[in-house]
């Protein structure tokens, strides 16, 4: 099994800064989204300057994007008074084999989710939802949490998947029909995939807060997406988390479409101004830099440990395919917008500042592209090996005791089943 080379951390002390496991190794060749639009003109502002409003730290100051490695890949160092030098604290001692890490990890995560794509073309799987562009935001966050954390996520979040040690071709299942999941949550701690938006917030929320009565020094993590923050399900988690002071970290990925609706026709603020209404700090964090977005989990996550409390963070990015390979983006995107974004790939900043600190050579890129053909291979071979699921089992366990109706329903479905065979036979 091809496997993240970070080996989880163990467990720290709560008052530990720099904490959660850092990255492996991943890098690659592949755009990434950038797109913007937010939905007021002051968003829109910021998002061509890159500085925005932001309450890191419940502070509420003009100041800018947390970001920490540019688009071209050189290293931002925050002045010492800066809000952000606190972030920076947290990734002030990684080291290049982490660094090469958090590239190999993207690079892979990447390579196994175009295969995805492509094997759901070929129609091997039913459906694919593609993190492509995304690699930062994943690989960055789900390198800053620790073995004994809880992942709760979407149905798009394969490179925290990576993170937390699941078998990449074990999320294929679900998609390719012949599965509900494919893993033991409780191996990982990372939850099935949600198909219903916005729902694992609450089920973060209320896990937290259970974490919180046993005492334990973890903390809690949910995934969603700019337009699952318009669900109801999401404002609920949010006020209960505050009112309970639960130990969970909001994480958004905002790509900036909900399928085919821009963040202008979902909020009329930047989404992570919303957490200041519940009364706990919201963090805007450069999505595509994985540096930045492992330092801002990280501090997250250890104020969490520390009982005080939720936090969210809007991880601001770009969706660089389809929502699902059931969607076209040229009905409601601009090709330009494409491209704007794809001069800030995630990857590709990440190679250029590990290039110019001379931190990696053609050895390691070049083991690296064979490692990801490796993957690749794999990833084929695995799916195209399933064997296909018991057409009934659909009926199993849906009533303790039995039911009649269902009963029913399966002789209808054993009829309709016997009538293909009849026909071959004919």
């Amino acid at each position: 099994m091809t496997e993240s080379t970070a080996a989880r951390q163990p467990r720290r002390s709560a008052g530990s800064k720099a904490t959660g496991t850092t990255g492996t190794k991943t890098g690659t060749k592949t755009g990434t989204k950038t797109g913007t639009k937010t939905g007021t003109t002051a968003a829109k502002t910021a998002a061509k300057s890159g500085t925005t409003r932001t309450a890191a730290a419940g502070k509420g100051a003009e100041t800018e994007l947390v970001q920490l490695l540019t688009p071209e890949g050189e290293r931002v160092e925050p002045a010492k008074n800066s809000a952000y030098a606190e972030y920076a604290g947290y990734v002030a001692d990684i080291t290049p084999d982490e660094l090469r890490g958090l590239y190999r990890d993207m690079v892979l995560t990447r390579r196994f989710d175009a295969e995805a794509t492509a094997l759901q073309r070929q129609g091997e799987l039913g459906l694919w939802a593609s993190l492509l562009g995304q690699e930062a935001a994943q690989i960055g966050s789900g390198r800053a949490t620790r073995e004994d954390d809880y992942v709760f996520p979407t149905y798009r979040e394969h490179g925290v998947a990576w993170c937390r040690g699941v078998d990449p071709t074990n999320l294929l299942g679900m998609f390719r029909g012949v599965n509900n999941g494919g893993w033991d949550p409780n191996s990982n701690n990372f939850h099935l995939y949600t198909i219903v938006i916005g729902s694992q917030a609450l089920h973060a929320t209320g896990y937290a807060m259970g974490v919180a009565k046993d005492g334990a020094d973890s903390a809690v993590i949910a995934y969603f997406g700019d337009g699952a923050s318009s669900q109801g399900d999401v404002s609920e988690a949010f006020n209960f988390a505050a009112v309970y002071n639960a130990p969970v970290v909001f994480f958004c990925q905002n790509n900036q479409w909900a399928i085919s609706e821009s963040n202008e026709k979902q909020t009329r603020v930047p989404l992570y101004q919303r957490a200041q209404g519940f009364g706990f700090p919201g963090v805007r964090v450069d999505g595509n830099d994985a540096l930045a977005c492992l330092a801002v989990t990280r501090w997250a996550l250890e104020r969490a440990r520390r009982g005080e409390g939720p936090a969210l963070i809007e991880a601001y990015t770009y969706r660089m395919g389809a929502h699902t390979t059931s969607d076209d983006p040229s009905r409601y995107r601009h090709d330009d917008e494409r491209a704007a974004w794809e001069a800030k790939d995630p990857i590709l900043r990440l190679r250029r500042f590990l290039e110019s600190a001379n931190h990696a050579d053609e050895g390691f890129f070049g083991e690296l592209e064979a490692e990801s053909e490796a993957l690749g291979k794999r990833v084929r071979e695995v799916v195209r090996a399933m064997p296909d699921p018991d057409r009934f089992a659909i009926f199993e366990n849906v009533y303790a005791d039995g039911h009649a109706l269902v009963d029913e329903e399966r002789a209808q479905f054993a009829a309709y089943q016997a009538s293909f065979a009849e026909a071959e036979g004919v």
